[in-house]
């Protein structure tokens, strides 16, 4: 999963809402992130578990910046854009 462009090119991750190992839902809010012109939490784009988590909460991240590795199920663990 990666970072969304929310209007800037560097976001902070304000919050994550899973761990490693959680199963999470398409859609599920999975972090938050904010930037200088808006905040949001960003959606897992399908459901799956969760494999790893490349950043912590207060990281400064660039947009485009892989967060997380998600495994969806029956399959191999992926790096995924969101």
């Amino acid at each position: 999963v990666n970072v969304p462009d929310i209007g800037g090119d560097e976001v902070e991750v304000t919050e994550i809402m899973v761990a490693v190992g959680d199963m999470v839902e398409a859609d599920q809010s999975i972090i938050a992130v904010e930037g200088d012109k808006a905040s949001m939490e960003v959606p897992a784009p399908f459901a799956g578990r969760v494999v790893e988590i490349k950043v912590a909460a207060g990281a400064k991240v660039s947009t485009g910046s892989l967060v997380m590795v998600f495994e969806v199920a029956g399959a191999a663990p992926a790096a995924v854009a969101a």
